[in-house]
């Protein structure tokens, strides 16, 4: 079992970079493949980004393509989003994902272990 924990989220402007984090607990933590979701008011969640177990793969969602890079360090337990020219459809609570599976998927339901999410607020 993983337990995740999201941090980073915040308010900024459009044009503006942030960085989500999230830190899982376990010893195990490299044989998930991860993924970051989002959900916005009155929105179902999507997908963002999934990267595999050893970051050799890694996907994302069309719109933040270019702009959104996920990564991250087994060594730390720790998976990232950074996010760069953010833009109002950015703005959502961003979820952290963990999938068992030696596999990248953008499909929610694949995913086992969820954090409770962060916020990401971006004004105009």
């Amino acid at each position: 079992q993983v337990q995740l924990v999201e941090s980073g989220g915040g308010l900024v402007q459009a044009g503006a970079s942030l960085r989500l984090s999230c830190a899982a607990s376990g010893r195990t933590f490299s044989s998930y493949s991860m993924g970051w979701f989002r959900q916005a008011p009155g929105k179902e969640r999507e997908f963002v980004a999934a990267i595999s177990r050893s970051a050799t793969v890694t996907y994302y969602e069309a719109s933040v393509k270019g702009r959104f890079t996920i990564s991250r360090d087994n060594a730390k337990n720790m998976v990232y989003l950074q996010m760069n020219s953010l833009k109002p459809e950015d703005a959502a609570v961003y979820y952290c994902a963990a999938d068992p599976r030696d596999r990248v998927t953008i499909h929610d339901y694949d995913m086992t272990y969820w954090g409770k999410g962060t916020l990401v607020t971006v004004s105009s």
